[in-house]
């Protein structure tokens, strides 16, 4: 409760204060994925601490974190007890620890162009979803 209640505090403050203990990602994705490779540099390069675990059960490990076949990504991350789901943004991954909604997780569906992770050019906002048992919604956009 209290290491939630200091991250919060040092994501509020701006996100830039190095943390004494990076946020654990365990994150799923198939062995020959290039652009998941490149999203866990990208998670480490913003501080997080990543175990990338390697399976060609991807869909699997989808469905059993709740997230509609809609919602999936490429790889799918667990974030301090949330499913992060595909090239999700760090600022919509810190909102999403600072305010700790009731939620299973958030997604950026797919593997839009621009997004971290992944090459070409960031064509319009990323619309970031909340995964969770009830109606699609916003969670935020970048």
């Amino acid at each position: 409760m209290l290491r939630g209640l200091m991250l919060a505090l040092l994501l509020l403050a701006g996100g830039n204060v190095a943390l004494a203990e990076p946020v654990a990602v365990e994150m799923f994705k198939n062995p020959q994925c290039g652009c998941c490779d490149q999203y866990a540099k990208y998670l480490r390069r913003h501080g997080f601490r990543v175990e990338v675990k390697e399976t060609h059960e991807m869909s699997r490990i989808s469905r059993e974190r709740g997230v509609p076949e809609k919602l999936a990504g490429c790889h799918t991350s667990v974030i301090d007890g949330y499913v992060v789901e595909g090239h999700v943004p760090v600022g919509a991954i810190r909102k999403l620890l600072s305010e700790r909604p009731r939620i299973k997780g958030i997604s950026l569906p797919g593997m839009p162009e621009g997004s971290p992770g992944m090459t070409g050019e960031k064509a319009a906002p990323f619309e970031i979803l909340e995964i969770t048992d009830g109606e699609e919604k916003i969670f935020a956009v970048e």
